[in-house]
């Protein structure tokens, strides 16, 4: 079966490495078929059904065992548990598995151990485009008056130290996803390698040394930028020392006097200004002539092109209520009527929830970062509102609605009539069907006629909707004057003349004179 893994190490073969693909083939023991489907469907993921997973009994114990041995190996000597305890205790927590598997991975365990005690490190040098490395960190400001602890994603690439901080609310998955997204868009390229520590976001299961079980969605990310992921050892920050300086140094230089923001797009906005202007001001720790922001300039051609943003959300399955809300994070977001009764995809990005049923969209909203929050949108209810009118004066969703001007100058004529409730529902419906400027405009319309009624704008929208043909009168040859008549009153007066006088004085009004008055017919 295809993985993620192998397509991720196909892409980047072909892309950044450019392998032939006869090379690729014999170096990943894949067919030509699967390496040509890799290249040209540009997809990250191909969903196949997977009947059997064989894992050992140990795998999903390993951070608990992990933990055990390290408490065991801080205390003293004489209270230290033996190996047949500690499988014990694992059996306490549900472990089905044997006790050899538990010894053998402690043995390996306490000789990586004694490994990473060693205080012996090895200068890192990296070319440019090489890496890059990421970390967070917990940092402390005001924001909107409120004292809050913000999560910082940082970046550095490894060659010119340029250095990318962004807060967040959280550490999610989908708060990773966009710090990549907009680190890169900042650098203008990625790596061929990102250099982390074994974030619960990234790393599902650490085996024996590099070995890692990345998470799915973390590998789609890494194969879409063609960007390889290393994770670094348990405990060895040195392998990811510039990042681990940059968080000491952001927090000594930027977050010191604490910060205060009304909004984290303020913060971030300062942040990433703060970034540019620390790179133009300090020079490269390993080329003394140059600045950061000089050495970086010159690292920017041999970053990997981006190949576009990558959809980073982070996907989970929900049940809408029938009063067409949809609980996420401890906060509740609308959806349209029409997805009641059935199961939803809520996708969260870190600035946004969108909400998906049979691929389709049926709700988006702003993020909410509190706790019993509601998100309404007042338009997913009005088709509610076809059988229950009544609902549109007290209903939650339609609390402080603002509506365009006109519809608003509409709405408060309705309010005061018996029926007004009903009408202002049928103008709210047809935006679903003429959308809110054609909707806008009618109402507009009604009202330079003095008018408010519901049929009325309906009238003008079945009228804008269905013109009709444009009407043409065409004079036949036959009937079009050859030459310009021109008025002539004598003519008149002969016609007069000949005959009753006093016929046609009885016509004319009284006080006029003849002359006068024959003047006034003609115009």
């Amino acid at each position: 079966m295809l993985v993620v893994e192998t397509i991720a190490k196909i892409r980047r073969a072909y892309f950044v490495q450019k392998k032939p693909i006869k090379e690729i083939c014999r170096d990943l023991h894949v067919s030509r078929k699967v390496v040509r489907k890799v290249i040209r469907s540009e997809a990250t993921e191909f969903h196949y059904e997977r009947s059997r997973q064989p894992l050992p009994k140990i795998g999903p114990w390993r951070e608990r065992l992990e933990t055990l041995l390290q408490e065991n190996e801080g205390k003293p000597a004489r209270e230290r548990l033996t190996l047949v305890r500690l499988f014990e205790e694992l059996r306490g927590f549900g472990y089905g598995g044997s006790y050899d598997a538990v010894r053998r991975y402690a043995i390996s365990w306490r000789k990586e151990r004694g490994a990473a005690l060693a205080q012996a490190y090895v200068p890192l040098a990296f070319a440019p485009g090489e890496a890059y490395q990421f970390d967070w960190s917990h940092e402390i400001v005001v924001l909107n008056g409120v004292t809050a602890t913000v999560k910082v994603a940082h970046m550095r690439l490894c060659h010119s130290r340029m250095l990318f901080a962004r807060a967040y609310p959280r550490e999610t998955q989908e708060m990773v996803f966009d710090a990549h997204d907009r680190g890169f868009a900042f650098f203008k390229g990625a790596c061929a390698r990102g250099i982390y520590d074994n974030m619960k976001t990234a790393v599902e299961t650490i085996f024996v040394g590099k070995d890692r079980r990345y998470n799915r969605r973390f590998l789609q990310m890494c194969g879409h930028y063609l960007v390889e992921a290393v994770a670094c050892t348990p405990a060895a920050g040195w392998e990811k020392g510039q990042v681990e300086n940059q968080v000491g140094l952001v927090r000594e230089r930027f977050f010191t006097p604490r910060l205060r923001f009304k909004s984290y797009d303020e913060l971030n906005a300062w942040l990433l200004d703060k970034c540019v202007a620390y790179a133009k001001a300090h020079r490269h720790p390993e080329i003394a002539d140059k600045t950061v922001w000089e050495v970086f300039e010159e690292e920017r051609p041999q970053l990997t092109p981006l190949r576009g943003r990558f959809d980073g959300f982070h996907a989970v399955s929900a049940s809408v209520s029938k009063t067409c809300l949809v609980r996420f994070d401890s906060n509740k977001y609308s959806v349209k009527a029409s997805a009641v009764g059935r199961p939803v995809e809520v996708q969260a990005y870190a600035d946004r929830i969108v909400i998906r049923q049979d691929g389709l969209v049926f709700g988006e909203h702003r993020r909410r970062f509190g706790r019993e929050e509601t998100a309404y949108d007042p338009w997913h209810y009005v088709p509610v509102l076809a059988k229950k009118p009544g609902a549109l004066r007290n209903g939650a969703p339609f609390k402080d609605w603002v509506l365009p001007s006109a519809m608003e100058k509409i709405r408060r004529k309705l309010a005061g009539s018996a029926d007004g409730d009903r009408q202002m529902v049928k103008i709210l419906a047809a935006v679903l069907d003429d959308g809110l400027p054609a909707v806008e405009a009618a109402c507009a319309e009604a009202l330079d006629q003095g008018v408010h009624s519901a049929d009325v704008i309906l009238n003008v929208l079945a009228r804008r909707r269905d013109p009709g043909p444009p009407l043409t009168i065409v004079t036949p040859d036959a009937l079009k004057l050859r030459q310009v008549p021109l008025a002539d009153c004598a003519r008149y007066d002969q016609l007069r003349s000949s005959g009753d006088a006093g016929t046609h004085a009885n016509l004319r009004p009284h006080g006029r004179t003849q002359a006068v008055w024959h003047e006034e017919r003609l115009r």
